[in-house]
């Protein structure tokens, strides 16, 4: 009979980037610095991240951003709910704007615009200029790195140190 051998079995498929491009330090400070201004709260960010996470297939990601969801007090409710935030009573119109809004970046439309007018609009209900603009960098941080999540694919929930074992050889 033969086995499975899963990820954590056998490793991640690239070693740590950070150590390959050492500049990957600096450009995820700064990002996590710019999306840390206050404009949107941080529970609000992680629960973005993590629906772009559960959106782009990677395990890791969610892993990632359901832990920190955990470590900053958010219950398993809404962390569960946020794949099917829509119909779930756990989460604010503000936070409700802001999963349209990843999703809208994410997903391809229907027909017309990624973001219409209309979702802009609502969103502009519950936030500024700032933070729509904070907001949309907090997208584009979790997208930073989704290309190495999915082409690394970094074991998930282990210590960072752990986190990019290569495969081995």
């Amino acid at each position: 009979m033969e086995t499975n051998t899963t990820a954590l079995e056998i490793g991640s498929r690239l070693p740590n980037p950070q150590q390959l491009v050492p500049a990957l330090g600096e450009v995820g400070a700064a990002l996590f610095k710019a999306t840390g201004n206050g404009a949107i709260p941080r529970a609000t960010i992680g629960l973005v991240q993590l629906r772009a996470g559960q959106i782009v297939g990677s395990t890791y990601l969610v892993i990632l951003h359901a832990g920190n969801l955990r470590a900053a007090g958010a219950s398993e409710e809404r962390i569960a709910a946020v794949a099917t935030w829509r119909d779930a009573p756990y989460f604010s119109e503000p936070e409700r704007a802001a999963l349209a809004l990843v999703e809208a970046v994410l997903e391809p439309a229907a027909h017309g615009e990624r973001v219409p007018d209309q979702l802009f609009a609502y969103a502009a209900e519950h936030y500024d200029d700032t933070a729509l603009a904070t907001l949309a960098m907090a997208i584009g941080q979790v997208n930073f790195f989704v290309p190495l999540a999915l082409i690394g694919k970094p074991l998930p929930g282990r210590p960072q140190a752990e986190q990019w074992t290569p495969v081995p050889a």
